[in-house]
C-alpha cells in the first residue's frame, strides 16, 4: 500500500464500515472527514481524539499537542486533557525523550491542557520516533460544530496560509540543504511556522461565532480538508486558487521539491462554512486571527477549484506532499 492516510474508500471498507453501534450516549461517531467523536455526559459534551506524528523528526512533541487539540477545536471543543504513547527506537538517547516531554508539557500548558498519562517504549518495532496523542475537550451541547454540517451556499473561509506545517517540517527536517539552495533568512522564518500551527483560538471564536461547519487542514492540505468538509456534508464546492493565501517561504521551498502546497499539510489553517462569510471574517479578525473567504458550497455534490478561468475537480486527499520531501 502507498504511503500516507489509508484511501477514504477503502477506509470506509474495512474500517469505519465494521464499527458498531452500541451506546447512546455517543452523539457523533467516527465518518470520512470527522476527526473527533462525541459522548453526551449531560449539560456538557466529552469530545475526544487521536492522531499519531509520523513525517516529522524535528519539534515532535509540540506538533502532537497542537496536531490532537486542533482537531478538537475544530468541534468547537476547548481541549482539558491529553494520553500521550512515545515510542522510540533502541538507538534513543536520554536527553531526546526528556526535550520531546519539555516540548509536550510546554506546549500543553500553552493550550491549557493537561497531561492525563499515557506510555513511553523504547522498541525494535520502529526505526523511528513515533509519538500518538489522544485528546479530550468539552463543549456545550449548543455549541459543538461538526465537519458534516455545511449547508448549501455556505462561504467557505480559511484561517492563515496554506501549508504552514509542511514548511516548518521540511524546513526543519532539510535545513542544510535548503540553506544552500534559498539562504539563512527564508530557512528561518520558515521553520517558525511551527508557532502558527494552533487552531484552537480560531475554532472555538469561530463556534461561538455561528460556524456551520469546521475542519483543520491536516494531510492532504487545503484541498484535501475542503473536500473532507464537503464529502461529510453532502455537498458540493468552488474554491477560487488565487484567493488562497500562500507564504513566500512556503512557495519558495515547494518549488524546491515539485510540491503543490495545497496539498501539504496545513495544520494552522481552519477551514470554515459559514452563513455569513463577511461577518464571520470580521469576527475572526477582530480577535486577530487572519482569515480569507475563499469559496462557496454548492447544491450539487461536485468539487471544484477554479484558477485562470479553467475548472479542475478536486479529488480525494492521497499520499500527502511532505513525502516528496521528507523521508
Amino acid at each position: 500500500m502507498k504511503v500516507g492516510k489509508v484511501p477514504n474508500e477503502l477506509l470506509e471498507k474495512i474500517i469505519l464500515g465494521k464499527i458498531k453501534k452500541c451506546r447512546g450516549e455517543v452523539v457523533l461517531r467516527p465518518k470520512i472527514g470527522e476527526d473527533c467523536s462525541a459522548v453526551d455526559f449531560g449539560e456538557q459534551l466529552c469530545v475526544v481524539t487521536t492522531d499519531p506524528i509520523t513525517g516529522a523528526t524535528n519539534k515532535v512533541g509540540s506538533l502532537a499537542v497542537h496536531i490532537s487539540c486542533n482537531d478538537l477545536a475544530s468541534s468547537g471543543a476547548e481541549p482539558v486533557g491529553l494520553m500521550i504513547t512515545i515510542l522510540a527506537p533502541p538507538e534513543t538517547a536520554e536527553k531526546e525523550l526528556e526535550e520531546i516531554m519539555s516540548q509536550i508539557t510546554e506546549t500543553a500548558a500553552s493550550v491549557n491542557a493537561e497531561i492525563l498519562g499515557g506510555h513511553t517504549e523504547i522498541t525494535s518495532a520502529v526505526n523511528r520516533l513515533i509519538i500518538n496523542c489522544t485528546a479530550l475537550g468539552k463543549a456545550c451541547t449548543d455549541k459543538m460544530v461538526t465537519t458534516s454540517g455545511a449547508k448549501p451556499d455556505n462561504f467557505i473561509i480559511m484561517t492563515k496560509s496554506a501549508g504552514l506545517e509542511g514548511t516548518s517540517i521540511i524546513a526543519n527536517d532539510n535545513e542544510k540543504h535548503l540553506v544552500k539552495n534559498l539562504g539563512h533568512e527564508i530557512i528561518k522564518n520558515a521553520k517558525s511556522f511551527i508557532d502558527r500551527i494552533s487552531v484552537v483560538r480560531e475554532g472555538l471564536a469561530a463556534s461561538k461565532f455561528g460556524a456551520t461547519a469546521m475542519h483543520d487542514a491536516t494531510e492532504g492540505g487545503i484541498l484535501g480538508a475542503v473536500w473532507e468538509l464537503a464529502e461529510a456534508s453532502g455537498v458540493g464546492v468552488v474554491i477560487h486558487k488565487d484567493k488562497i493565501p500562500v507564504e513566500n517561504e512556503t512557495k519558495k521551498i515547494c518549488e524546491v521539491y515539485n510540491i503543490d502546497p495545497l496539498k501539504l499539510i496545513s495544520s494552522g489553517s481552519m477551514i470554515i462554512a459559514a452563513q455569513d462569510g463577511e461577518g464571520m471574517i470580521k469576527k475572526l479578525e477582530n480577535e486577530g486571527i487572519q482569515a480569507t473567504i475563499i469559496g462557496m458550497t454548492t447544491l450539487d455534490c461536485g468539487k471544484y477549484i477554479i484558477y485562470n478561468n479553467n475548472k479542475d475537480k478536486i479529488e480525494p486527499p492521497e499520499a500527502d506532499e511532505l513525502y516528496k520531501a521528507v523521508k
